[in-house]
């Protein structure tokens, strides 16, 4: 935990050795990486091997060993020592890897106590799981778009654009709840893809704390239950709530400018009902990014300390 460049290299030098490659992922209920996620980074990474997901850590015994794998499997590649004589009591060669592969220039351990420090030796499809995300909340016409994408370019990262906004432009302000399934799902979608590209943090205009506003500004009150808890299954670690203290511009698509005081309160009371890290960003688009700035440098340097 995670899975690293280093299990990359030994499962390609284990696919060296035999016809047939079965990569056991083993978890149990208090790891700190549940299971299915790294089932999902192995898996995604060799499509073409048979990824096994086994639950109540590792097999252990050779009674499970045998109950897991083909009657025909004749090797266990391990990289280390650690469950040879599990294997041996199982009837299989154990191969140690490491040895053959070379040394690996970097430890399980150290890269597992601090991630962030060993990004390099993280695969694209495991960052996402460290990345940093910073949510930018607020009513119709708050800057959230521009300060976006001026944060992104300060920090020389990705940010991830309003899906919302652009399903509008397509399919028009008339909306019904799927359309809002839709969009949740979207945002969302496109969040886990830039998130690929980011570096270390990624900037969100919007997330679905929003999405569930606006919904119930559209459906009196009411939003889809499952987008609420998409949102609380959400993880950001700051949260930019932008205020309606600038002037608000008709761009086609909005047209509730009498509701934006009321949807910034309505944000604020759902960020303190649940404790959610959160800084008001106030003022001109000038002093906006300088408060923005500073949050976020604020939160890097926390989270450098960790």
């Amino acid at each position: 935990m995670p899975f690293h460049h280093g299990h990359e290299r030994l499962i390609r030098s284990a696919m060296n050795h035999c016809d047939r490659l079965i990569v056991l992922v083993c978890s149990s209920e208090h790891d700190p990486i549940p299971g299915w996620q790294r089932y999902h980074w192995v898996k995604n990474t060799f499509p073409e091997l048979d990824v096994r997901h086994l639950t109540g850590a590792h097999p252990g015994s050779a009674e499970r060993m045998k109950s897991i794998l083909p009657e025909n499997t004749t090797l266990y590649f391990e990289g280390s020592a650690k469950h040879a004589g599990v294997a041996q009591k199982t009837g299989l060669q154990h191969i140690e890897l490491e040895t053959e592969a070379g040394d690996y220039p970097v430890s399980s351990s150290l890269i597992r106590k601090n991630p962030v420090a060993y990004w390099d030796q993280l695969p694209e499809i495991v960052r996402p799981y460290y990345i940093m995300r910073v949510a930018l909340l607020g009513p119709e016409s708050c800057g959230k778009s521009y300060l976006a994408e001026k944060l992104a370019e300060r920090f020389q990262t990705a940010f991830v654009e309003e899906y919302g906004r652009s399903y509008c432009e397509k399919f028009g302000m008339d909306l019904t709840e799927l359309d809002f399934a839709h969009i949740a799902g979207g945002q969302l979608y496109r969040e886990d893809e830039m998130a690929r590209k980011a570096n270390r943090v990624l900037f969100c205009d919007t997330d679905l704390i929003v999405t569930r506003v606006w919904s119930e500004i559209y459906f009196r009150g009411i939003c889809q239950p499952w987008i609420t808890w998409a949102n609380h299954m959400r993880h950001y670690d700051l949260f930019l709530l932008l205020a309606p203290d600038i002037p608000w511009k008709n761009d086609g698509l909005r047209e509730y400018e009498h509701q934006r005081d009321w949807m910034f309160e309505r944000l604020r009371q759902e960020l303190e009902s649940r404790e959610l890290p959160h800084v008001i960003i106030r003022g001109g688009f000038e002093d906006r990014t300088l408060r923005a700035v500073e949050a976020v440098q604020r939160l890097l340097q926390h989270n450098a300390l960790q």
